[in-house]
């Protein structure tokens, strides 16, 4: 979820760019520790186990298929954003 999110909110800036300059940008990667959620979103044999997922969540499917978003598996313990998911240790 929170990687269609990314990739949602990282669209209107590759427009916008792309607008002002003309020109083609290099695919917006996306760092994420869900393995399960990068291979859905690369390999589309899964699309009859995965009928229950939401029309939104299929966006990310078609960016990483149209190149514009590519997904990067980084471990848990190395996002620096889960700081602002997560509790801090004491």
């Amino acid at each position: 979820m929170a990687a269609s999110m990314a990739a949602y909110e990282g669209m209107w800036p590759r427009k916008l760019l792309a607008g002002l300059f003309e020109c083609g940008l290099e695919a917006t990667v996306v760092h994420c520790d869900n393995q399960s959620g990068i291979r859905l979103s690369e390999n589309p044999v899964f699309h009859d186990q995965s009928k229950h997922i939401d029309i939104r969540y299929h966006f990310l499917r078609d960016c990483v298929q149209r190149g514009t978003i590519w997904l990067e598996y980084i471990q848990t313990y190395e996002q620096v954003a889960d700081i602002f998911t997560k509790a801090l240790c004491r």
